[in-house]
């Protein structure tokens, strides 16, 4: 067990150096916000002082010296924040940098691709989402075929990934309770 007075020193209060870093990492996660579209930041959990902070911060289109000043402020309301670990596993979820996040979108990609090769995979994902819209499920495959066979934009492709996201998204899975009750 440690003496309770190197305890006491490693548990003291940081250093101006430890203070600065994480008061500049606070505020470059401000930066982040403010970068972000506006459908994306209201999928985020904020004060709402913060949330005004950056709406006022995203309205200023100059990069100018009342722009740096409301960064400022936005560091100064995150470090009021008691906890900003779900704003940045948010941010992070964003950007795709998590690996749960990254796995998860490249599992949808081998799911639209395996779809788009072979129609059959449609009975597996209505097994495994058994809410699924399969008739409008088959009609974006249908279009998104078309769309690659004449060379078009590929929007239907897509939707096709939008639609298998909304899906995980949502938690349409079937449970393991069905599994059971069988």
């Amino acid at each position: 067990m440690i003496p309770p007075e190197e305890d006491e020193e490693e548990a003291g209060p940081p250093s101006k150096t430890q203070r600065k870093r994480a008061m500049e990492e606070l505020q470059g996660l401000g930066e982040e916000l403010v970068e972000l579209a506006p459908d994306r930041l209201k999928k985020i959990d904020l004060p709402e002082d913060l949330r005004a902070a950056v709406r006022t911060a995203q309205r200023m289109t100059r990069h100018d010296e009342a722009r740096r000043r409301q960064l400022q402020y936005i560091g100064r309301v995150m470090r009021d924040i008691e906890d900003p670990e779900p704003i940045r596993k948010a941010l992070a979820a964003l950007r795709g940098d998590s690996a749960e996040e990254t796995g998860r979108l490249h599992r949808i990609e081998r799911l639209r691709t395996a779809l788009l090769a072979d129609e059959r995979v449609l009975y597996g994902i209505a097994e495994t989402y058994p809410a699924v819209d399969l008739q409008h499920l088959r009609s974006l495959r249908r279009a998104a075929l078309s769309e690659q066979e004449q060379g078009r934009s590929p929007r239907n492709y897509r939707a096709i990934f939008q639609f298998l996201k909304g899906l995980e998204i949502r938690g349409d899975r079937a449970s393991g309770k069905d599994e059971h009750d069988q």
